[in-house]
C-alpha cells in the first residue's frame, strides 16, 4: 500500500461517517485534495507536527462529532506530547491514523526513526492510548475504520508521493470554509 491509497480509504470513510478530517502538512494534503476534497477537511499547511494536536483539540471543542485525523511518521515524532495528552483526554470521537511510511516524505524521503527501531504502535501504548491498532493493507486499514471509533491506527505504507497538483485554494479559504462546516454541524 502506498500512502495515497491510504488516504482514499480514510478520507472514503469520513465521507461516508460525515466525520471532519485534519491532513498533516505537505504533500499528504495534496494527495487529500487531489482524491476527496470536502468543506469538512482541514488541510495543515505550513506547521508540521501540529495536525495531531488541532483534531485533538477540535474533538474536544466539538464532542458531537466525529474527527480523523491523518498524521505522518515524521510529524507525529515531532510531537510526541499529543499522544500523551490523547491518553490523558481519551476523547472517544477522536481518531489517528498515523501513516508510517518511514519516511520524510515531503521533503525528499530522507529516512524517519520508523525505517530503524521506532515502533509508534508501542509509542502511542507507552503513551498510555489505550486502543492501538496496526495495518499495512487497504484491507485491514477499511476493516480497522469500520471496527475502531477512537484511538490511534499506524498505517504501514511504502515511501514515495503520488503526482497530484497543487491545492488551487488559498489558505484563508480553507479555513474560511471548514469553519463554516464545523458551525453548521454543531446548530
Amino acid at each position: 500500500m502506498i500512502r495515497i491509497d491510504a488516504i482514499k480509504v480514510i478520507a472514503d470513510k469520513a465521507e461516508k461517517e460525515g466525520s471532519l478530517l485534519i491532513s498533516n502538512i505537505g504533500i499528504p494534503c495534496k494527495e487529500l485534495y487531489h482524491v476527496c476534497d470536502m468543506p469538512g477537511n482541514f488541510y495543515m499547511l505550513g506547521s508540521m507536527g501540529l495536525a495531531s494536536s488541532i483534531g485533538l483539540g477540535l474533538s474536544l471543542a466539538k464532542p458531537q462529532k466525529h474527527v480523523i485525523t491523518i498524521e505522518g511518521d515524521g510529524s507525529i515524532l515531532m510531537n510526541l506530547g499529543s499522544l500523551a495528552t490523547m491518553a490523558s483526554q481519551h476523547p472517544a470521537n477522536y481518531l489517528l491514523v498515523i501513516i508510517d511510511n518511514g519516511t520524510y516524505g515531503s521533503t525528499g524521503d530522507e529516512p524517519t526513526a520508523t525505517s530503524l527501531y521506532t515502533d509508534l504502535a508501542a509509542v502511542a501504548k507507552g503513551a498510555g492510548i489505550k486502543e492501538v491498532h496496526t495495518t499495512n493493507t487497504s484491507e485491514g486499514l477499511m476493516q480497522l475504520l469500520e471496527e475502531v471509533k477512537s484511538g490511534v491506527i499506524v498505517a504501514k505504507v511504502q515511501p514515495g508521493n503520488a503526482q497530484v497538483p497543487v491545492i488551487n485554494i488559498c489558505p484563508e479559504s480553507i479555513l474560511e470554509r471548514f469553519r463554516a462546516e464545523v458551525s453548521e454541524n454543531t446548530k
